[in-house]
């Protein structure tokens, strides 16, 4: 356990953080989950609407540094693929 005061702050801080990152990186997992849902049941609308806001919460969370830029842009570019195969 730290002695310093500062220490401990930092402690709380990573804390914090980290338990804020898990909830954004859960959050995406379930839009991410959502949009497999709608590709597999061949709804193409819904797939659309599900790929707008799945992209907007992949980007956010890489704004914040939550993911890496990269993998924010690896993930938006398989959903824009599997939307444009399913017709």
């Amino acid at each position: 356990m730290a002695n310093h005061k500062d220490a401990l702050k930092r402690i709380k801080q990573n804390d914090k953080r980290r338990m804020r990152n898990r909830a954004y990186r859960t959050n995406m997992r379930s839009q991410l989950k959502a949009f497999r849902a709608a590709v597999d049941a061949g709804d193409k609308d819904a797939a659309q609407a599900a790929l707008r806001s799945t992209t907007s919460v992949v980007q956010k969370l890489a704004s914040k540094g939550v993911i890496h830029k990269n993998q924010a842009a690896r993930r938006v570019a398989r959903l824009a693929h599997a939307v444009k195969g399913m017709g």
